[in-house]
């Protein structure tokens, strides 16, 4: 699967830089897989949860929130947005 953008990525971990190790290591994961379907990406990331049209993937042992879009059809990923926990909190993304 395709993930755009890692600019996103690296532009939280200059913020939070803790974020830096636990956001490439979900992008290698992302990117090396193939994903069909929400099942097939739970069997890889098994706290992933469907908000709405939205996915919400914890990184950094729940520290983080990445908010993305896929579309399946042609295995891409969107980060819509990397936030805090906090941030996430105030659902001021969706």
């Amino acid at each position: 699967m395709k993930l755009i953008s890692n600019r996103s990525l690296g532009e939280f971990a200059l913020r939070h830089a803790d974020a830096a190790a636990p956001l490439q290591d979900f992008r290698r994961l992302i990117e090396r897989g193939e994903y069909r379907n929400f099942a097939a990406l739970r069997a890889t990331f098994a706290s992933v949860d469907k908000v709405g049209g939205r996915y919400v993937f914890n990184i950094g042992g729940n520290k983080y929130r990445l908010v993305a879009a896929i579309a399946y059809s042609v295995q891409v990923l969107w980060v819509k947005a990397v936030l805090t926990h906090a941030e996430y909190d105030k659902e001021d993304w969706k």
